[in-house]
């Protein structure tokens, strides 16, 4: 059953993904992997929990989204 209530998803500069809601995270496999209301995922390739953020990335990982606007 699909739970339709909000998840926010925030890339975060220079660092990881911020997930807010009530989500499942599954594996390659399809395994459930466990997890908080509110949690980082690594996006920098660098965390020894993965795919947890553990801040492996500071000063070592440089990326800021930003929605494209068309003027």
């Amino acid at each position: 059953m699909i739970n339709l209530s909000k998840v926010q998803i925030k890339v975060n500069d220079n660092g990881s993904l911020k997930v807010t809601g009530d989500i499942e995270l599954l594996d390659g496999e399809g395994n459930v992997i466990e997890t908080k209301p509110v949690f980082s995922l690594c996006r920098c390739g660098l965390s020894k929990n993965m795919p947890f953020c553990d801040a492996s990335h500071k000063g070592k990982f440089q990326s800021s989204v930003r929605v494209k606007t068309e003027s």
